[in-house]
């Protein structure tokens, strides 16, 4: 993929600020089509060839949703497509969308015993793609019989807040199980992240939905959206009309800069400009002709890149610490760089510059690492921008659970380290009330560990509705931190 310049930009004055338009409708299509196109059947075959379909294999252990990738594999080296999809729904009903946007070199891949014999491990996303793809597009063209049905009703009832990864993992989960679910949100589509928060170019052609349209048929799941939490519903109104309630609040709030942010055109949240241009004509979304971007995560990168594919001629992601402690991984630097994003370290946030109500560029204080302990060196530098996205990380934003709950079970839900603690099956200080996905402590913030959240979680509250635990009156125990195998490595 390559970023395409309009020529009618050469003469814009560089104050000018954001506008949309800079390109071509041809140059949109390509830019913004699939970045990774799929496999073909011959090629499937061939790469399911390559597994050595391992005992005790220790991509399985990687996944975080323990899908048996050796039998799925081994399945679509047999053609049949049909059981692998099967094998990888059955731990990962977002198995489709994990397979394009998971950091696979880092997880499963990096596991890969070929790894250890040649440089290059099975692609394991690429055939979990393959294989979800085919199931997805039977099902949509109403063909072939449903992978899974629904146990007989209970007759119980879970309130599923947000229809993130966690959310829609827990409620598919709960509605096997024959529960019914309320499925709750406040923005107007499903999908959370899968549907807001990803680069387009990683889920063209509506995938999201057409992954939620599958996940859906499963029946029992009824979806509310535009409800919100705190302002159409409160915690307390919802333990007192269902049995229990999952929430999968995800991460609301914006961490701020830490210097003064004056309201000026083109200074704007990364996360509100990926947003926007998910659920909009590229054509129609401004964009600068020099962005910078600001953090050093997958999100940073997401903004970089599409700055340049909606027309940018400068695009640089500005790091506070050096490349070692980047939270996107190797492969998505080298793809923000292939696609003409310039990546500078060591230098934080000074200053926002701007003249008669617009960005014109950021003041950033060189860094240094000294005794472990980020320092500034007293050295800065300027760089000239109209548009500035902000990338440095979200946050839980947890007013509408503070106050204190009616009912004598439970007072407030407990916090641990900011958001919602839980046990390692998702359970809160509340009988009733379980988390998961980037609402609770700990973990990457990645889809696939939000899809395992909601999982246990649908496992947990099943349990508890048979066998009596959920209405125990004394409270869950919390662990006071996060277990090791969930604990936090994104740095800083």
């Amino acid at each position: 993929m390559t970023n395409t310049q309009s020529q009618h930009t050469s003469d814009e004055s560089p104050r000018s600020g954001p506008r949309a338009g800079r390109l071509d409708a041809a140059d949109y299509a390509r830019n913004f089509c699939d970045a990774h196109p799929p496999l073909t059947p011959a090629q499937a075959r061939i790469e399911s060839e390559r597994c050595y379909y391992c005992f005790d294999a220790p991509c399985i252990t990687a996944c975080p949703t323990g899908i048996d990738i050796p039998t799925f594999i081994q399945r679509i080296a047999q053609d049949n497509l049909r059981g692998a999809a099967r094998a990888i729904l059955e731990a990962n009903p977002l198995g489709g969308m994990c397979a394009r946007v998971c950091p696979t070199e880092v997880l499963c891949e990096q596991a890969c015993v070929r790894n250890r014999h040649e440089d290059k491990p099975v692609e394991i996303g690429l055939l979990q793609r393959h294989a979800t793809d085919a199931h997805l597009s039977e099902q949509a063209a109403g063909s072939g019989a449903p992978l899974f049905t629904r146990a007989p009703s209970t007759g119980r009832r879970i309130a599923v807040v947000g229809a993130g990864p966690a959310g829609l993992a827990c409620a598919h989960g709960l509605a096997r199980r024959g529960h019914d679910v309320v499925l709750l949100d406040a923005k107007p589509k499903l999908g959370g992240l899968n549907e807001y928060g990803l680069a387009t170019y990683k889920t063209a052609g509506d995938f999201a939905q057409r992954e939620i349209d599958w996940l859906l048929s499963i029946g029992g799941i009824e979806p509310r959206c535009d409800q919100q939490l705190g302002r159409d519903f409160t915690l307390d109104a919802l333990l007192a009309d269902f049995d229990a309630v999952f929430l999968g609040l995800g991460l609301a709030g914006v961490n701020a800069l830490g210097i003064e942010t004056p309201p000026l055109e083109g200074l704007r949240a990364a996360v509100d400009f990926i947003a926007e241009l998910r659920q909009s004509d590229p054509s129609r979304v401004p964009i600068g002709r020099r962005v910078v971007v600001i953090g050093g995560g997958m999100t940073a990168v997401d903004a970089a890149v599409q700055a340049r594919l909606l027309g940018a001629e400068e695009v640089t992601m500005v790091y506070r610490r050096g490349p070692a402690s980047l939270s996107a991984s190797e492969v998505e630097v080298r793809w923000a760089q292939t696609n003409g994003v310039t990546v500078r370290h060591w230098a934080k946030p000074a200053a926002v510059l701007g003249e008669q109500g617009r960005v014109t560029g950021m003041r950033f204080a060189a860094t240094a690492e000294q005794g472990g302990r980020l320092v500034e060196t007293g050295e800065t530098f300027t760089l000239a921008a109209d548009m500035v996205l902000q990338a440095i990380g979200q946050s839980f934003v947890g007013d509408p659970i503070d106050e204190p709950l009616d009912e004598p079970m439970g007072a407030s839900i407990a916090r641990v380290g900011g958001r919602i603690g839980t046990d390692e099956e998702g359970r809160t200080s509340h009988p009733r009330v379980w988390a998961g996905g980037d609402c609770r402590p700990g973990g990457r913030d990645l889809t696939v560990e939000a899809v395992e959240h909601g999982k246990r979680a649908a496992v947990s509250i099943d349990a508890a509705l048979r066998d009596g635990t959920l209405t125990a009156s004394a409270p869950v125990s919390i662990p006071a931190s996060t277990p090791a195998s969930l604990q936090e490595v994104q740095r800083g």
